[in-house]
């Protein structure tokens, strides 16, 4: 079935929780394994059944956030999820407290119980207004972004689409097209603040209800940290600053002089990675999609059937239009068996990284749709990143293919991109632990924060410049997970590490990495993170001798790259 076609009927809350309400009975008193089984199976069909719409709504809202109906249906959704949470925690304590956990585990396995005790920690009946409070304000920040339309030389374009004229490699309309962008977000800077200001607040109450005292247990238990804590992520983050600043620091001087600008670069020059133009794809949004079905039929006979029933089907809208969220994402239909992947093409080198990225996400899903419980299809958040982002390193195997004469240009781009991205992603976490531990800071004493941390993780980027918002230290406003999923920008840090293995191993071995990705893979979130790949036999980002190893190899890689004939 087409995405087009899939029909959108809502089931009602009080029937979901009726019907939730009736299996945590039956589950209580089951009086054999068998018969707890059954209800544990139909509990599970129950969720794949009622999430599919829900997503369904979500998605077409965010492809066309002015359609009125879909409008409706995602607000309905934001108010009563949170209340549905309750019954799901009914559901959650009597599989806790059955006299047939025993069983369960064997069957499968102990993380089961780990995820389940774990979302016990996050709820409370007490939180559900605030949590309904939260959705909204977080669907205020993410429908305030897709609204801009932003006057630009001829036209009026949208954030995502002003994105090809940041890297034109014409200086001044490349400035221009960075002081437009940062004018609009400084317009909207007093909404920013408040919404964000509210959100934060909001959390803090939430997790002082539940007992804690401030928001970051809850925060790491909302992103289901079941192997490592705040103490490993400081670890984590000492280590960028130790390897990763310095690395990322020398690259970014070298761009500095590749494209005769001074050093410490200006927002918009940090965006120009060669004098003659950033790496662009070849060919339309339709000759990409082509290229990725070239991808992927050579890689391995699953990520060809994959990809190309994703074609068929309609399961990918990844073109920027007016209305349209921001960003990209993966979601998933349960009921179908389908993944279905989200983006805004622009014309630049992240069209192909979407074609990649999140296609890893979806790939991943394809892989594992059929896994029992549908917790066990995708594992936690960081984990699930290792899936994208390594992914965007096989996808150098056909770089001719999407790019071809910059393909030399994306390479280099790539891997210099990903060693400048970890320690920006590394100081989005970093500001977030500061924020939640002082809810009380003032909407400037945020951004001051956050222009300090710049000077630990970002010493290439000059402030106080000629481009209003960014060149303030307000950067970060524009960066929706801060506002929409605290605490999730390290999972990206922590898999573009992981990520940096793979790009390793296929620089030695492509069939021996390709195994060791399907490997990983194919647990699904059967495994903690550690333990994905400890049983693909990689290296955690947590051990200080994995990123120094993986900084030395791409420093090398980089160092001695062939840079003849790239202006």
């Amino acid at each position: 079935m087409k995405f087009s076609e899939m029909p959108y009927t809502r089931p009602e809350g009080e029937e979901i929780k009726t019907n939730i309400k009736n299996l945590t009975e039956q589950l209580q008193n089951a009086g054999s394994y068998e018969e707890a089984h059954a209800v544990f199976l139909a509990y599970d069909r129950e969720y794949r059944r009622t999430d599919t719409p829900i997503s369904l709504a979500y998605i077409r809202n965010s492809i066309d956030t002015r359609d009125k109906f879909y409008e409706a249906e995602k607000d309905y959704w934001d108010a009563v999820l949170p209340e549905i949470e309750e019954y799901e925690q009914a559901w959650n304590e009597a599989l806790l407290s059955s006299p047939f956990r025993k069983d369960f585990e064997a069957e499968y396995g102990p993380l089961l119980f780990v995820k389940t005790e774990m979302s016990k920690k996050t709820f409370s009946p007490e939180i559900i207004e605030d949590m309904q409070k939260e959705n909204e304000l977080s669907s205020e920040y993410g429908d305030l972004l897709a609204s801009a339309q932003i006057p630009f030389e001829d036209g009026t374009y949208t954030l995502s689409q002003l994105g090809p004229f940041q890297e034109d490699p014409e200086d001044e309309r490349r400035l221009k097209a960075w002081q437009v962008k940062g004018q609009w977000f400084k317009e909207q800077q007093e909404k920013l603040d408040d919404i964000y200001d509210q959100l934060v607040k909001l959390r803090d109450a939430m997790a002082r209800k539940l007992g804690y005292d401030g928001y970051t247990q809850l925060g790491y238990y909302r992103m289901q940290r079941n192997c490592y804590d705040k103490e490993d992520v400081a670890k984590f983050r000492a280590a960028v600053q130790k390897y990763l600043v310095p690395l990322a620091d020398s690259v970014m001087r070298e761009q500095a002089k590749r494209i005769g600008k001074s050093y410490p670069l200006s927002y918009a020059d940090e965006a120009l990675s060669f004098r003659s133009g950033n790496p662009r794809p070849v060919g339309s949004a339709q000759d990409i999609l082509n290229q990725g079905q070239k991808f992927y039929d050579a890689l391995s006979p699953e990520t060809s059937e994959f990809f190309r029933a994703m074609r068929e089907e309609e399961l990918m809208d990844v073109l920027a239009t007016e209305g349209k969220q921001g960003g990209g994402y993966c979601s998933t239909l349960y009921q179908y068996e389908r993944p279905f992947i989200f983006a805004n093409f622009n014309g630049t080198q992240g069209d192909v990284e979407v074609v990649t990225h999140e296609a890893g996400h979806a790939f991943a899903y394809w892989m594992n749709r059929k896994r029992v419980p549908f917790s066990y299809a995708d594992p936690s958040l960081e984990a699930c990143e290792v899936h994208s982002m390594s992914m965007e390193f096989f996808g150098w195997q056909n770089a001719e293919g999407f790019f071809g004469p910059d393909a030399r240009k994306f390479k280099y781009s790539h891997l210099a991109g990903a060693l400048t991205f970890i320690p920006y992603g590394t100081m989005v976490d970093h500001f977030q632990h500061i924020i939640y531990e002082k809810p009380e800071m003032t909407p400037s004493e945020r951004h001051a924060e956050w222009k300090r941390l710049m000077g630990i993780y970002q010493p290439w980027l000059m402030l106080d410049g000629e481009i209003p918002f960014y060149s303030e230290g307000e950067r970060w406003q524009a960066q929706s997970h801060i506002y929409e999923s605290p605490f999730y920008y390290i999972d990206y840090c922590l898999a573009q590490t992981v990520a940096l293995e793979f790009w390793a191993l296929i620089q030695k071995d492509p069939k021996d990495a390709w195994e060791r990705y399907m490997a990983y893979t194919k647990q699904g979130g059967s495994r903690t993170f550690v333990e994905l790949l400890k049983n693909a036999g990689l290296e955690t980002p947590f051990d200080e001798a994995c990123l120094k190893t993986v900084c030395e190899a791409a420093k090398k890689w980089l160092d001695e790259f062939d840079m003849t004939g790239i202006e």
